[in-house]
Parts: C-alpha cells; structure tokens; sequence
C-alpha cells in the first residue's frame, strides 16, 4: 500500500476572509467535512490496522476531490474520535473540534493522562467549538453522569451529523440504546430520528424523499469488553459505504447519487478558486466591517460562500442570457434569409448565408450544452438564494425550531436529488453559526434593515424593481404580438380585395413583409416563453407581498421573539419561492430540443 503524502494544512479555517498564499486572492474553497464517532474501548491490537483503514479513507477522499479542503470534525474523545484526528492531522487535515458541551466540564470525562493528549490535540486544531447547554441543562445537572449529560452527547452526534458530509464510524455494528452513542448516531444520520432526543413532531415530519446526507463510511471494529466482537456478519477491519439504500445499504465504492453530489459541489468549489481575483474585485457582500463587528464571527463564512454563488449565477447567467438571444436572432435571421430566397433573392451566397446561421445556432447551442451554462446559472442562483436566508437567519438568532434541524435541512428536500449538492454548501457554511443562535437585538434590527429593507432596499426593493421590469419586457412582449395581428389583417385585407389587380412586384413584397412580421412575433414569443417571463412576474408580485406584509408585522411586533418568528416564516417562504423557480426555468433549459425548436 502506497503512503499518503503529506500536504500542507490552510493558515485559515474554512471559507476564511483571508487571501490565498498563492494568489493573494479569497479562498473559496468548500470544505469536505469528514465527521468522527466511534467507540472509546477500542482493542489496543486492532489500533494500528484501523489506523491504516482511516487513513485510507482520508486520503481517497482528498485523491478524489482535489478542489477541495478535507477537514476531520471530532469531539476528540478517548478512543476513535482521537485516533482519527491524530491521523488526520499526519495527512496535514485540518482539525475542527466540537465539544459536546463547555470544555471545563467535558474534561471531567477524561483521567489525567488523557487530559493531556486531549489539551495537546485541542493545541494543533483549527477551530473549536463549545456546543451550549440544552434547554433545561445547568452546569450544575450535567457536571456528573446522568440524563441532562448524556443529553449533551446526543446533542453533538446530531450537531456531527448535520455539518458532515461523511460520517466516519469506527463501530462494532450493534444497534445500542444508549442515547447519544455510536449507534444513535448513525442512526440519525441515516434517518433523523434518535429516540430519546428527537421529538416526536420532528419525527412525524420526517421526508421520505432520498437524502444526499445518509453517507457513512463503516470500518468495523472490536471493543475491549466481553461480547465485544463485531456484530454477526461483520468483521473486524471490513469497511463499507454505509447508506439507506434498501437493494444495497453497503459497498465498496461511494455510490452514484452520492458522487454525483459531491462532483457538482466539487464543480462549484473549483470554479470559485479559479474565479476568487475576479470575485475578490466584483463580489457583492451582504456584510461589512463595520455590520461585522456587532455580529456573530460565522456569518463571514456563509457570506463567503454567498459571495462566490453569486458571482457564478451573475457570471452564467450572462452565457445563458447570450446564448438565448444569440439563438433566437439566428432563427429569426435564417427565416428571413430563406424567405429572401423564395421570394426575392435566390443566390448560392444567401444559400451560404442560410447555412452559417444554421450553423452559429447550433455551435452556439452546443457551447452551452457542453458547458452546463444553464444548469449552473440556476444551481447557483438558488445556492445564493439559499445562503442569502441562511445568513440573516443566522444574523438575526433564528432557529428552525427543532433539537435536531438547521436551516440546510429542509431546502429543496422534495426536488431533484441532485440538488443536495447545495445543502452540502450550506451545511458546511453555517456551522458556526448553528453552534449557537445569536440572541443580540442588533441581529434581528439587522435583518430587518438589510434583508426586508423598503420600497427602495433590501429584497422589498429588489422584488418592486424586478416586477417593474419584467411587466415592461411582458408589454413589449404583447404589442409585439398585437401589431403581428393586426399587420397581418391589414395584409391579407388587402390582397382580398385588391390582390388580384397588383402586380407581381408589388404582391410579393407585401406577402414577404408579412412573413417577416409573423416570423418575429414567433421569435419573440418563444423566447418570453423560454425566459418564463409571465410566471416569473407573477412570482416576483407575491414575493414582494410576503416581504411587505412581513415588514408590516415586525415593525408591528413587541418583542424580539416574535420578530424572529417572523423573519423564519418569511424565510421559509422565500426557499419554497426559490425551489419553484429552478423547477420553472429547469423546464425550460438550454438543450438539443431547444435548439430543434428554434429550427
């Protein structure tokens, strides 16, 4: 077996506001968050072939996803989770640490030499994290064991399992009750439900869709105690791809919908590095220094992300708009040319000039299919969408509600499986802030004034603006239809009643012009089709009545809880608002039957 070769860990953590060391630039880069949970008791002769399995998988994950930064989130217990993190940090991976509860308190769970391996690993990570106490808790209740403690730990394995992309399980295979285990963890990942932590209305709730985030990487394993082998049909040292996948819930490679996930967000990582100068220099930033001060630290990484998302869409929307125009001209101007030929002109250099219309539309067509323009422009359009709400939730100490849900959970659950490459963005962007919601009155006062905003800001103002103009392009749109009508009566009124004493030199032009005409009505119609431009004036009204009478209750509100209650419905409004327009404009993308249509 080949060694894993080292490399160097970034100075940052992830989505940093920092420069790359190599461009001078903002590092876009997404992270691949590899979660730890495993046994305590591992048998003391099994650790270094386990080692070598974990650093198999560390390092096929990094072989396979270049673009991205492969960090290992651990809660550095005894046992697995730091066998994981020492290897991790011999690959150069950074280390992100979350502690099931304040640190002074989760020390009591170690004797004094493994205090200080665990002080000395909290020394080398990147990042740590204290997960707050549970409603309920005091530091008082969960200073020795018992059901508030234990509580804490089932709080981290959901915190794991929601801000990874693989669960990494060093585990015998036994189902266990214990709350808050391995087990129970891999249960959750697998389907959102721990008994004993999950309520029961979370649990009634749960989407029977297939979810991108089931993903867990099995080595098996030993525990020293009695019984402690693996559970029957399982080996020690085996590993597997461990999903819900009811034909085949284990195996040797990640499967295709997991892949396919992982390459689009590998897609989207890739491109934000290669575009950071430009995005550096062109980004629009929903947060400033100043803004920044009186905020949660955690926000800069999701407007990190946003940033980058945003760029993108801009940047493909421009290739989708051009391709769209470019494509319907060329229909429009090939029409033209073969009525000039019937009619008026026929010469072998407009026969020429018919083909290399022909042609420009279908290179121009197949430029965009090949490049995916269309399908990126909405992926990141909805991610920005996405990471736009996320952010002033996060801003503003919105919670979903739930123990056991964060705001990534649910967006565009019931859609194409292939978008949980955008949950995948978005869980990794919001961790810190779902560390802990941020209950400081200036968070909400925040949101509302730069995510509602008025008639002139915020998305009520982007809403007004983006109606206006659509209702314009929609009226262009019928007058051009209705001077189509009437130009065309006009003409066919008149070859009836005089047509048969004009001449052929005046008949032709008239019956050519009228061709023209119908051919751009046509043309138009079909690209106000293609660009959905009815619907979306409609959707831009009602989204600009939601953020309205939004602004209208919170301005009338009493409290920040009811504030914030607001701001959560306003917000879940405006992902189910985002998932209905990628399903409208992904009925209409760029593709060889578009290009068939415009023939």
């Amino acid at each position: 077996m080949a060694t894993a070769p080292e490399y160097a860990a970034p100075a940052e953590t992830p989505f940093t506001a920092g420069p790359d060391r190599r461009t001078g630039a903002r590092s876009y880069a997404v992270p691949f968050i590899v979660a730890v949970t495993g046994h305590r008791d591992l048998v003391s002769d099994e650790i270094p072939i386990l080692r070598s399995r974990v650093r198999d998988c560390l390092f096929s994950l990094r072989y396979e996803y270049p673009s991205r930064i492969i960090v290992v989130m651990s809660s550095l217990a005894d046992g697995a989770d730091r066998l994981v993190a020492e290897e991790a940090l011999k690959l150069g991976m950074p280390l992100s640490v979350v502690l099931p509860m304040p640190r002074v308190l989760y020390e009591e769970d170690f004797t004094p030499e493994s205090l200080e391996q665990f002080a000395a690993l909290c020394g080398k990570a990147a990042e740590i994290f204290e997960l707050p106490l549970l409603p309920g808790a005091t530091p008082q209740s969960i200073a020795e064991s018992g059901p508030n403690r234990t509580r804490q730990y089932a709080q981290l394995g959901v915190f794991l399992s929601a801000h990874c992309h693989v669960l990494l399980a060093l585990w015998d295979g036994k189902a266990s009750d214990l709350l808050g285990g391995t087990a129970a963890t891999i249960q959750f990942h697998h389907h959102d439900v721990m008994p004993g932590y999950t309520p029961r209305v979370t649990s009634s709730k749960l989407n029977l869709t297939e979810d991108e985030s089931d993903l867990v990487y099995h080595i098996v394993c030993s525990r020293e105690r009695p019984d402690g082998e693996p559970a029957p049909g399982l080996k020690a040292f085996e590993t597997s791809w461990f999903t819900t996948d009811e034909v085949n819930p284990r195996t040797a490679e990640i499967s295709t919908r997991h892949r396919k996930v992982f390459e689009y967000t590998n897609e989207f990582s890739r491109e934000a590095q290669n575009n950071a100068a430009a995005i550096d220099r062109e980004r629009y930033s929903l947060l400033t220094g100043e803004q920044a001060a009186t905020l949660p630290a955690g926000l800069w990484d999701i407007n990190q992300a946003f940033c980058a998302a945003d760029w993108l869409a801009i940047h493909y929307q421009k290739k989708v708009v051009k391709t769209l125009q470019g494509g319907h001209v060329a229909a429009f101007l090939t029409a033209v040319g073969y009525l000039t030929y019937t009619d008026l002109l026929s010469t072998p250099m407009m026969i020429g000039g018919i083909i290399s219309l022909m042609l420009f539309a279908v290179v121009n067509n197949a430029l965009a299919v090949r490049g995916s323009w269309q399908r990126k422009y909405l992926d990141y359009r909805t991610l920005a969408e996405g990471l736009r709400v996320q952010f002033y939730w996060a801003a503003a100490g919105v919670t979903s509600g739930s123990v056991s849900k964060y705001a990534h959970d649910n967006f565009l659950q019931m859609q194409d499986t292939e978008l949980g490459w955008i949950r995948n963005v978005m869980r990794v962007a919001g961790m810190e802030c779902d560390v802990a919601p941020n209950l400081e009155p200036q968070g909400v006062q925040f949101a509302v004034q730069e995510w509602i905003g008025d008639d002139n800001s915020g998305q009520l103002g982007y809403y007004r603006r983006k109606s206006a103009q659509r209702i314009v392009e929609h009226d262009s749109t019928m007058r051009i239809g209705r001077l189509g009508i009437w130009a065309t009566i006009i003409a066919l009124t008149t070859l009836l009643f005089v047509g048969s004493a004009l001449s052929d030199e005046v008949r032709t032009p008239v019956v050519y012009l009228m061709g023209i005409v119908m051919l751009m009505v046509g043309v138009r119609q079909s690209y106000a089709k293609t660009t959905a431009e009815a619907e979306l004036i409609k959707q831009y009204e009602f989204m600009y009545r939601i953020f309205r009478n939004a602004r209208r209750r919170i301005d009338g509100a009493d409290n920040d809880a009811d504030r914030r209650r607001i701001l959560k419905v306003l917000g879940d409004a405006a992902l189910e608002e985002h998932a209905e327009w990628i399903l409208i404009h992904r009925e209409r993308s760029i593709d060889e039957k578009e290009g068939i249509k415009l023939g």
